[in-house]
């Protein structure tokens, strides 16, 4: 405590980890998937509470368990993930969730030591849990990333204000309604006068974000029906994790009918989902098997997830795998390939696998892929016109720092996202990465098509709004009305950069202390 103000009119233990653990229950609450997204705009109401006047080390624990909260009630479907591909028992499975959970808590945790080191610096309150949380959201490392922004997908007038400062800006502006309610139930409880100015100061975050909110949609939408159309169709194949692997020929089949079908109904480009061509494919031979074999003779161009592999250059080297997306032009001629740079742990790679490679003895369901390097755009002709498309696979459409760099390296017309939830389960968690992406459509003004294999398709304009999409688990397509579209943003222009600036001062209000004010 040496240099920190001493704790005062803070809540009792037990009762301060009682709002800890009632927080986290209205964060998931009110978070995608359960969609209670009122509860968004007060749940952080009980952790504020809570940490207020208490010492940075108990604010931690505080902080530690709400996290924990939220995400075993908002990641719960970790276990499914688990338990599919670890290869280890359910028991295991769920020991590892709850570690994974707190890990991911840590997140919660590290707002609150911010933000109660800060206070304890003598630095006012409530801009406090701006700094610290858009801190916290920015530094903390996750493995499955997400944002509170996620809470409020289906509110468009909420999310305009993401082209000017991402997922990070658009958290604030629903975390603001908590700090104001929290500053007056802490005046009240406190016997003391009503603080107007920090009050009036959280709440002019949500009237400017819903009054640009207000401006923005109607200009965004004139810029859309000016902006040229086509006809994009999805094809959502819904085949079983191991069905895949032991009847990739149903696969293939699949998506050929539904790409038929959509190409009579006048699809001018189709998109099919993560790996959704699921024979593996050696990289030399690729482009003739592809077009003799898999999306020639189906008269569209095509965006296809696939699996690549290198063969072995010498004795000490291993194979290489590639998860990657593929453009091809109406004849099946191979027109560009993504490979994925961002893979997912204990699903596509083990941590230290590479140092320890035993580890994937003991994991044995675990891919070994290698990672992408380049994000140069895929390249396709639609109605006799070359187009650009940026695209991002898997949950790399939920990672706004290297979508943003795609995008501005490839400027697309238009952002593809091939997915394969079927890892989760029918859960809630294709409809949390749903919410999390729309965010991308709006920083980047363009349309954003997301391709998955059981679901949630979908095909998302520049406002967040939901053109069409699938329901889980059934094969299906999905045709729709969209626009080739160009633009750029504050947010392409900055991306994270002015994020990490209100971090570093969150660190100096956590380290320095505040002079007083001159008597």
């Amino acid at each position: 405590m040496t240099g920190l103000a001493k704790p005062t009119n803070a809540c009792s233990r037990p009762v301060a980890y009682g709002l800890a653990v009632l927080s986290g229950v209205l964060i998931f609450l009110g978070f995608a998937g359960f969609d209670i997204w009122p509860l968004a705009f007060v749940a952080w109401v009980p952790l504020l509470l809570a940490v207020r006047g208490q010492t940075p080390g108990f604010s931690l624990k505080l902080g530690l368990l709400t996290g924990l909260v939220l995400d075993v009630g908002g990641f719960y479907w970790l276990q499914t993930m688990l338990t599919t591909f670890s290869g280890f028992p359910p028991v295991a499975c769920a020991f590892f969730t709850v570690i994974l959970c707190g890990y991911q808590g840590g997140r919660a945790g590290l707002f609150a030591w911010l933000l109660s080191r800060s206070e304890g610096r003598g630095w006012p309150f409530a801009p406090l849990v701006f700094v610290a949380f858009a801190a916290s959201e920015t530094l903390y490392p996750v493995l499955f990333p997400w944002f509170l922004a996620g809470s409020v997908h289906m509110l468009p007038v909420v999310l305009q204000v993401a082209e000017l400062g991402g997922p990070m800006l658009v958290s604030l502006v629903v975390l603001a309604p908590s700090v104001a309610l929290a500053e007056a139930i802490h005046a009240f409880r406190n016997h003391r006068s009503m603080p107007l100015a920090p009050i009036l100061g959280a709440l002019s975050l949500t009237i400017f974000s819903l009054a640009y909110g207000a401006i923005r949609l109607p200009q965004v939408r004139n810029t859309m029906a000016a902006s040229e159309p086509f006809k994009l169709g999805v094809v959502q194949g819904n085949l079983g994790l191991m069905q895949k692997r032991e009847d990739p020929a149903e696969g293939l089949r699949r998506h050929r009918r539904l790409t038929r079908e959509l190409v009579d109904e006048g699809a001018d480009l189709v998109i099919w989902s993560e790996s959704s061509i699921t024979f593996p494919l050696p990289v030399d031979a690729a482009p003739r098997i592809l077009q003799e074999r898999m999306v020639g003779g189906l008269g569209v161009p095509i965006v296809s997830g696939a699996v690549l592999y290198e063969r072995a250059k010498t004795a000490t080297t291993r194979e290489r795998w590639f998860n990657v997306a593929v453009s091809t032009d109406e004849n099946g001629k191979l027109t560009g390939r993504f490979d994925k740079t961002y893979l997912l742990a204990f699903g596509e790679y083990l941590p230290f696998g590479e140092l320890f490679p035993t580890l994937y003895d003991i994991s044995p369901n675990t891919g070994h892929f290698s990672a992408g390097t380049s994000l140069a755009p895929l390249r396709v002709v639609v109605k006799g016109k070359e187009r650009s498309l940026t695209a991002l696979i898997c949950y790399e459409d939920i990672l706004p720092g290297f979508a943003r760099d795609a995008v501005k390296e490839g400027e697309p017309e238009l952002i593809v996202n091939l997915t394969n939830d079927a890892w989760f389960g029918d859960t809630t968690e294709p409809w949390e990465h749903l919410a999390l992406a729309k965010l991308r459509a709006v920083e980047h003004r363009r349309y954003l098509v997301r391709a998955t294999n059981s679901g949630v398709s979908a095909i998302v304009d520049p406002t967040g709004a939901v053109v069409g999409h699938t329901k889980t688990y059934e094969a299906a397509k999905l045709l729709a009305e969209a626009r080739f579209m160009k633009a750029h943003t504050p947010f392409e222009a900055l991306g994270l950069v002015p994020w990490y600036l209100v971090s570093c001062a969150a660190l100096v209000f956590a380290f320095l202390r505040r002079r007083p004010a001159a008597s």
